[in-house]
């Protein structure tokens, strides 16, 4: 869809990626780290200063610590964690639940390792887990279920209700979760992030996954953690090390310094949100049905009122028509579901987000004719 936007000069509203740049003082930081000279390798498991910045984030937030030489790893990205963790854990006929729509790198890792795969699908409007199928489906053969929160693609978030039925089900089992929390500091309307570390009993079976790059507007960058038990986080390694050994060195110098000062799960949700309420603002008076995002840089549009075509279709012409481009979320599951939903990030800049809502005005009042 980037290519089809570049190629139509289309407004991008569809890769996850910020529009914006980040804050100076942390890339002066980067650049300070390399005139000074760390350009070498760092520790296999990640500096020893930003694994201390981790550990203190959710002491903060979740009140549980991490010891940061024992139960955190920085990575080479979230997506290199959640491989490295699915590699390290995961057996050939071991039998894994995931969520669809879901993040598309988690079924390509498990089918690598050539697991069992049960996708439990998430319906529009709301997309709440079934937990009675999941209970349906677990068994003592379950290795792992994974689970993405604040959730890509639709906003949602799981509750406190959602983590506490988890921690039941997994209760004296070797059921191990893998927690995709990637946007975790990104919540909205005075919400609180539950995840895996939310529940004594979760946490010590979890492997927690975050990104930097969500956190600090630096996608580019590439560079992410995971927390989680010294058990689990022993294994882990073992993969990682030789996978990627170790990540860049003088962004995480860059980031260890930046995170001293800054405490993102205070700010970055109120930066997000300002940009969400702009965009729904923007598009009252359409034919869209919009509940707001939860949480996430992504709103969901439903525009079953406008045409009946599937998503996929709507999203390659619209960009094509229209100039904005989107993604369907049919393509985030196993077998295509058709509710007539298109993903939009809104993590640009604030004129993008409103001239992209005009046009999604234009295309309401043309097809309403």
């Amino acid at each position: 869809m980037s290519a089809l936007a570049s190629e139509h000069k289309a407004i991008n509203l569809s890769q996850g990626f910020p529009g914006f740049e980040p804050d100076p003082k942390l890339i002066k930081k980067a650049s300070k780290a390399m005139k000074q000279g760390h350009n070498q390798y760092a520790p296999m498991a990640g500096l020893l200063a930003l694994r201390e910045e981790v550990s203190k984030v959710f002491e903060r937030r979740d009140g549980v610590h991490y010891h940061p030489e024992k139960e955190i790893t920085i990575t080479a990205g979230a997506t290199q964690a959640l491989f490295t963790a699915i590699q390290a854990l995961v057996r050939e006929n071991d039998e894994v639940i995931v969520f669809t729509p879901a993040y598309d790198c988690y079924v390509p890792a498990l089918e690598l390792v050539q697991a069992k795969v049960h996708q439990v699908a998430l319906r529009a409007p709301d997309f709440r887990i079934d937990w009675e199928q999941v209970k349906q489906l677990f068994s003592r053969r379950t290795k792992m279920i994974i689970i993405n929160t604040p959730h890509n693609p639709t906003g949602t978030m799981m509750s406190e209700a959602d983590i506490a039925t988890l921690e039941e089900i997994t209760r004296g089992t070797d059921c191990i979760v893998l927690s995709d929390e990637v946007y975790e500091h990104i919540v909205f309307d005075g919400k609180k992030h539950w995840g895996a570390a939310s529940k004594p009993g979760l946490a010590e079976r979890s492997l927690i996954v975050g990104s930097f790059g969500k956190t600090f507007h630096v996608t580019g960058w590439k560079t992410g953690y995971v927390c989680g038990p010294e058990e689990l986080m022993s294994e882990f390694r073992k993969v990682h090390q030789y996978n990627v050994f170790c990540c860049n060195t003088p962004i995480q110098i860059a980031l260890a310094e930046h995170m001293k000062n800054e405490q993102p799960e205070q700010s970055l949700g109120a930066f997000y949100q300002h940009k969400r309420d702009l965009f729904v603002r923007a598009l009252e008076g359409s034919a869209f049905e919009i509940k707001p995002s939860a949480g996430t840089y992504f709103q969901l549009l439903n525009y079953q009122k406008l045409s009946t075509a599937e998503d996929t279709e709507v999203a390659k012409q619209w960009t094509i028509d229209y100039g904005i481009a989107s993604i369907p979320i049919s393509v985030f599951y196993q077998y295509p579901v058709q509710d007539h939903v298109l993903r939009f990030c809104f993590a640009k800049e604030d004129d993008e987000l409103l001239k992209a809502a005009k046009r999604l005005h234009k295309i309401s009042k043309t097809l309403l004719k």
